[in-house]
């Protein structure tokens, strides 16, 4: 278990802002955050970076920020973020970090929901969503501060506004607000990323989310002041959790990684001890190796595959909670110091000691794979409303496909119908009105019904079914896990994205997308050129996939009919949430003529 450093006062009676004095005075010279400027990084230390947030509480003062009211974000992971959030929750307001790819409907919806008057945006791109709102007489927004000061045109500029709180700063009057904040006060408030209508505001206490994080360092084991690349959007609780509260918790070293795209390069260059990532990452990165290794002589790959299966027996010993037998540890240290760890060091993942998933059950053929490399992805589940996290796999006790055992102070019940309930103190209070109440989502007896349908097994590990609104209801009245059927199709490398769709119909149907980074390879391995997509060897073997899929699914589950699509899903264009889930409503939409023509004869 991590070495839990000196706590302020109780568990349930600490602040955000009493662990930041206390990073400061007893770990004041540690790296608490670094960012790129060019090639290098620079970095604050807890100290330094205490007095700056303490200069941007008295900036966002003078702005007219109050005690209580919510403050929206709009940036990247870059340090004007991090530390506005800090500066914000020390002068008693609630940061709220909206996701950079929000639709201006979407960012309207937030501002008139939270009743936010100020809005912290990064630049150019996000103006145009934001700046009809201030002439909009039904919405609140007065003020917009933008960081990139080439961009900022009439708004008010980070930089004037920090300049501003460094003329303005007085130490007495920083230190007496932040003593006012209540652990029962709002730490944040996350808006859910719509994935079936507007996005709902989570209000999450500093006591909801610090007690969650003692829980969570309660089954890890951790150097001290361990470092975290940062780089998931603050708006995902994952990221505020790990990139924000835990690392100001255990004072570690956050890495500010503003682009997505650079996590790979970035964890090559920093070799971390942890890392964390939501299954469509762990898909992506395996799909990367995968590819590599298709392109090395035959007999580079039997040797690759060779210490793959030993240290999948390997990890199946200590799944079994087992002593691997002496013949096949030795075999396993030989193949770690000869074959895997230098291939780990290539990606540097090899000093990982936790790799962890959350946000969507992990396809176990993609847990199957790391497990080949010796790592264990150590799957949690959690939502928003529970603080990011209710049960975890951990290195004592795992269940590669479950997503672990609930933390200490958390009970989980299944409910009649398979829902997971849960109950505990890291549960939220309710969601937000937009008259500033909250709408208790917890029963009588304070269990709040999370949506996911599950099963606990004889040794307390819970394994994750589907989303209850989410389960497919055919004609003949059968219920279905699309989720299942999806991961089953996905265990072929070819196939990168899969979407089911059934509801109400006699059999299913799939939309498929090929995996960017493996149908190249695949291609180039046997001489094919083009477009993978329109190749009939490419199209042969989806065939064979689907085939494969269906013989392990059983009558109900399987695919009749499926179209093999030429985009990747993403983001940007709508088919995902920012953290990279499936919107199925958006896809079904999009491609309706191509679902209706599946089931045409």
């Amino acid at each position: 278990m991590t070495t839990i450093l000196r706590l302020p006062g109780d568990p349930a009676d600490i602040t955000l802002p009493a662990l930041l004095l206390r990073n400061a005075e007893d770990h004041g010279e540690l790296p608490a955050l670094s960012w790129r400027v060019g090639a290098e990084w620079t970095t604050l230390t807890w100290r330094e970076a205490r007095r700056k947030v303490a200069v941007l509480a008295a900036g966002y003062a003078a702005l007219g920020v109050e005690r209580g009211e919510h403050v929206l974000m709009m940036m990247s992971n870059r340090p004007e973020h991090w530390l506005s959030d800090l500066a914000l929750v020390h002068l008693g307001a609630v940061p709220v970090t909206v996701y950079a790819t929000a639709a201006p409907e979407q960012v309207a919806h937030i501002v008139r929901h939270s009743r936010a008057r100020f809005a912290i945006v990064e630049g150019a791109r996000e103006l145009p969503r934001w700046e009809p709102l201030l002439a909009d007489d039904t919405a609140p927004l007065e003020r917009l501060v933008v960081v990139e000061a080439a961009e900022a045109g009439e708004h008010r500029t980070y930089g004037s506004l920090y300049a501003g709180g460094g003329r303005l700063f007085d130490p007495d009057a920083f230190e007496k607000a932040w003593r006012e904040d209540r652990p029962t006060d709002a730490l944040t408030v996350v808006y859910t990323s719509g994935t079936t209508g507007d996005p709902k505001g989570v209000r999450l206490t500093h006591r909801n989310l610090l007690l969650g994080g003692i829980a969570l360092d309660g089954v890890i084991e951790f150097p001290q002041h361990v470092g975290h690349i940062c780089y998931l959007p603050f708006a995902h609780i994952a990221e505020r959790l790990l990139g924000i509260y835990l690392p100001v918790l255990r004072a570690a070293h956050v890495y500010l990684c503003a682009d997505p795209a650079q996590v790979a390069a970035t964890a090559r260059e920093l070799h971390p001890v942890q890392f964390f990532g939501v299954p469509r990452v762990w898909e992506k990165l395996a799909a990367s190796v995968r590819a590599a290794l298709a392109g090395l002589p035959e007999e580079r790959r039997h040797v690759i595959e060779a210490a793959n299966e030993t240290a999948r027996a390997h990890v199946a010993c200590r799944e079994r909670g087992e002593e691997p037998p002496a013949e096949l540890r030795d075999a396993y240290e030989r193949a770690r110091r000869e074959v895997l760890d230098p291939l780990l060091a290539l990606a540097g993942f090899d000093r990982l000691v936790w790799t962890a998933s959350a946000s969507a059950p992990m396809p176990l053929d993609v847990s199957r794979f790391w497990a080949g490399f010796g790592l264990v992805i150590m799957d949690a589940w959690g939502l928003t409303e529970t603080s990011g996290v209710v049960t975890t796999n951990s290195p004592d006790g795992f269940r590669l496909g479950s997503v672990g055992r609930p933390l200490e102070g958390l009970d989980v019940r299944i409910a009649e119908d398979g829902e997971i309930l849960v109950r505990g103190a890291t549960v939220f209070d309710g969601y937000l009105r937009p008259d500033g109440g909250l709408d208790d989502a917890r029963d009588a007896e304070g269990w709040f019904a999370t949506g996911d349908i599950g099963r606990l097994d004889e040794d307390g590990y819970l394994w994750l079914t589907d989303r209850k609104k989410e389960m497919i209801v055919t004609s003949t009245g059968k219920n279905v896990s699309p989720a299942l059927v999806e991961n089953t199709l996905k265990e072929h490398p070819l196939i990168g994205q899969a979407l089911v769709h059934g509801d109400g119909r006699s059999y299913l149907v799939a939309l498929l997308v090929l995996d960017r980074e493996m149908a190249p390879a695949w291609a180039a391995a046997r001489g094919i050129e083009g477009d993978p997509a329109t190749h009939e060897a490419v199209l042969a073997e989806v065939a064979r996939a689907v085939e494969a899929a269906n013989a392990r699914l059983n009558r109900t589950e399987q695919i009749k009919r499926y179209r093999l699509l030429t985009e990747e899903w993403g983001p940007e264009t709508g088919e995902l949430t920012p953290s990279l889930k499936l919107r199925r409503r958006v896809i079904r939409d999009k491609y309706m003529q191509v679902i209706e023509g599946l089931y045409t004869p």
